[in-house]
């Protein structure tokens, strides 16, 4: 393997002991990396996948010094196998699980009645959000906010009627026997994280650390008294906030390093990618690989269709199929058809268990709140869907998808399309531009709000998928937008400042902080 400056210098810094935090662009080969640097040493480490099949497909790579698994894992050696009776339980639904925590009452907060429905699946999805935190005790600010529950007033309400049954909850929960709760792999990972766990090993790897929820960094950076700390991964990539994860890489006592040849697409892509990771204020640009000459422009027949939303991958699959293409949808058609089922619920005047959907008794009631409430704007796109399409047609694309290896095409969300790649790929159009703003130009056109770093993050995952070809589609509106002009491309991305209380700061080529 003929390494790159960038990786000559990680391994360099590897075997000096630092603690290190490797922001890894798209395709700049980061495991081959890890697996270069623990096969250049005798010490045994750990690496921290984020997901049991990187994990299996770590171990082929990493020499045998390097156990390669998931913190799920590690935590089931330690305590997990003691609840593996709980673990096989039967699947029940959550009203059945409230009804076991006491949940029997309809309770009113502001306009809205909260079903026992309702309430039980607060109770669990507050119990859930604790075990995603680092914090010693579940606490009313891990209860969620529900749709039409949003004013700080009704939050606090809501959290005097689900505290106690949550910490119920818990107590079961931490029962090797029994409990009214069904017993998960989140829960034994928060049980160990809680006994403050040292793991024996000289080193640690964290793979994919901008995506690393709370109680895995809490459990991560215990070990930095006894062990070197290496994490890796690309803040520009974090796109999961939403799911209780944060990018730790930001905050992590150690020497920044970046890796930021691409050998999965050529210059051209990379330069498009560098536009989004400006906008996304990352601290890294990307350069490809010379001898791949990935083109951008339109493409008839992409092998891959990457959407915003679950709603726009249900539209483009419906069109694809009325094509007579052979279509397959990243990760399934599940999620889809439990929203169709969801909304037959409600448009027969039923109450739903679907978390987006359960407060709304009937379908005219979300069409209200979709339309009209702020709120409620995104879930405007599943309204029209159903309102143009029906249900029944939702339902019948779920079982027209086809398995990927025998598919013309996947259409994937850009969330799901995370680390994989295909050799041409297009956008859809669901990936809306920014609202415009009240005010004009000098010319006396509207000026569009600021791009969202948030959404720029998507967009740069989005277009780096692409090995061969992308077509840039729903997103070539950042060509008219004041702040889309493409910055030159940077292939060194940073250098180390110090920071305050004692952290790694970047600044970028550019110069800014």
């Amino acid at each position: 393997m003929t390494l790159t400056d960038e990786q000559t210098d990680a391994a360099d810094r590897f075997h000096a002991g630092d603690h290190l935090a490797l922001q890894a662009g798209a395709g700049t080969g980061k495991t081959s990396t890890l697996a270069l640097l623990a096969s250049r040493t005798h010490r045994t480490g750990r690496y921290l996948a984020y997901n049991k099949a990187i994990a299996q497909d770590a171990a082929a790579r990493f020499p045998a010094t390097v156990t390669c698994k998931t913190a799920h894992a590690l935590a089931y050696a330690a305590i997990g196998h003691r609840y593996r009776t709980r673990l096989n339980g039967p699947r029940q639904p959550s009203w059945k699980t409230g009804h076991d925590l006491g949940i029997t009452k309809t309770i009113r907060i502001g306009d809205r009645d909260l079903s026992p429905r309702a309430l039980s699946y607060a109770t669990l999805r507050t119990v859930t959000r604790f075990c995603h935190t680092a914090d010693p005790d579940i606490a009313n600010h891990h209860v969620p906010r529900l749709r039409g529950l949003e004013d700080a007033d009704h939050q606090s309400q809501l959290a005097s009627v689900v505290m106690p049954f949550a910490r119920r909850a818990w107590a079961e929960l931490q029962s090797p026997d029994a409990g009214a709760v069904r017993f998960d792999h989140d829960h034994y990972l928060k049980i160990w994280a809680l006994t403050e766990p040292k793991i024996p090993a000289d080193f640690l790897l964290l793979d994919e650390a901008q995506d690393t929820n709370p109680v895995v960094e809490q459990i991560f950076n215990a070990q930095r008294d006894h062990a070197q700390l290496v994490m890796v991964g690309d803040s520009a990539q974090a796109i999961y906030q939403w799911r209780g994860a944060r990018d730790v890489m930001t905050t992590f006592h150690g020497t920044p390093l970046t890796l930021s040849k691409s050998f999965r697409f050529g210059p051209r892509l990379a330069t498009e990618a560098n536009r989004w990771l400006a906008l996304a204020d990352a601290p890294l640009r990307l350069a490809g690989t010379d001898t791949i000459p990935t083109a951008l422009g339109p493409v008839e027949k992409p092998d891959a269709i990457l959407c915003r939303t679950n709603v726009g991958a249900v539209r483009e699959v419906i069109q694809l199929l009325e094509a007579g293409r052979r279509v397959a949808l990243t990760g399934g058609g599940e999620a889809l058809r439990a929203l169709a089922r969801a909304a037959d619920d409600l448009k027969d005047g039923r109450q739903t268990s679907h978390p987006e959907l359960l407060l709304f008794p009937t379908w005219g009631d979300l069409q209200d709140y979709a339309g009209n409430d702020p709120a409620g704007g995104d879930l405007q796109p599943l309204v029209d869907l159903v309102d143009t399409h029906g249900t029944g047609a939702i339902l019948n694309v779920v079982n027209l998808l086809a398995r990927e290896d025998t598919a013309d095409v996947t259409v994937s969300t850009a969330h799901k399309a995370k680390g994989r790649e295909w050799n041409s790929v297009k956008i859809a159009d669901d990936f809306t531009p920014p609202r415009d703003r009240d005010e004009k130009d000098s010319n006396g056109e509207p000026v569009p709000h600021p791009i969202d770093e948030s959404e720029a993050r998507l967009a740069y995952v989005a277009v780096t998928r692409a090995r061969q070809q992308l077509d840039l589609g729903g997103l070539s509106w950042v060509n008219n937008h004041p702040d889309g002009t493409p910055t030159p491309q940077r292939p060194l991305g940073h250098t180390p400042l110090a920071g305050p209380a004692g952290l790694v700061r970047t600044r970028r080529a550019t110069g800014s902080c």
